[in-house]
């Protein structure tokens, strides 16, 4: 494990394997810095693969208060401490994937996994949905900050969460459910940000899984069609979900 300082003095933790042109992991909801080991160890052949914590997992600080922009910061300082990298995000870590190549760090490529976009045809969410989430966290019930993200921000049925909640996976995901309101404001209105995609002219590889909601699936085409050199690849997997033995060698010919 290493660490880069934040601008904000927020230690960032995070790893490295392989050699060669940096390629940066960003995580999403519930994820923390093991979370992509297996695509990492994929992408090490042929390039230096970085996971980290994101502010408030793992071995990383949580200086508060919280704020987009002090994400972006947090990977902008990984970035640099490379010289330059291409980037990978998944779900919210490819919000903030784009909004690092938006502020004009060095981002070489950039890759994102349905990122957490929403047009007018997705399901509707609650009025005071990222409200509700941030007063379950400050109440500290991380039991149904998990179950309301699952269920209402994913609109997945209560089974899936039940099956999360007694699953091995438990204990490291309550840890970081304090973090999903940042992945929720990360979110904001669900917009595409039209006033920095512009900003944007680094070659982009827009994914999303055959397994997903139709409302994705047009989300991840627009987001590609919004950017000057995006394109849009579907692959197999599961719901908001491409496993690694399949994204992996897509994403190392295109960082190549």
């Amino acid at each position: 494990m290493k660490t880069v300082t934040s601008a904000d003095g927020t230690t960032i933790a995070y790893e490295q394997s392989g050699n060669g042109p940096a390629a940066i992991l960003v995580g999403g909801a519930m994820n923390d810095r093991h979370s992509a080991a297996e695509l990492a160890d994929m992408l090490a052949s042929t390039m230096t693969a970085v996971t980290y914590d994101r502010r408030g997992r793992g071995d990383s600080g949580d200086t508060k208060p919280y704020a987009v922009k002090r994400e972006v910061e947090d990977l902008g300082a990984l970035i640099n401490e490379f010289g330059d990298a291409s980037v990978y995000g998944v779900s919210s870590g490819a919000n903030l994937a784009f909004e690092a190549a938006a502020a004009g760090y060095p981002v070489r490529k950039l890759a994102m996994v349905e990122p957490m976009y929403r047009l007018s045809d997705a399901p509707p969410l609650a009025p005071d949905y990222q409200e509700h989430i941030i007063e379950l966290t400050d109440a500290g019930d991380m039991d149904e900050v998990v179950k309301y993200f699952m269920t209402e921000g994913m609109k997945l049925p209560p089974q899936a969460f039940q099956g999360l909640q007694h699953s091995p996976m438990w204990p490291g995901i309550k840890a970081i459910a304090h973090t999903i309101m940042y992945d929720v404001i990360i979110m904001g209105d669900g917009a595409l940000p039209a006033d920095r995609r512009a900003k944007v002219t680094v070659p982009a590889l827009v994914v999303n899984s055959k397994a997903s909601s139709p409302w994705m699936h047009h989300t991840v085409e627009e987001a590609a069609k919004a950017l000057s050199h995006g394109e849009h690849r579907v692959l197999d997997g599961d719901f908001h979900h491409v496993p690694p033995p399949v994204l992996g060698p897509v994403l190392a010919e295109f960082f190549a």
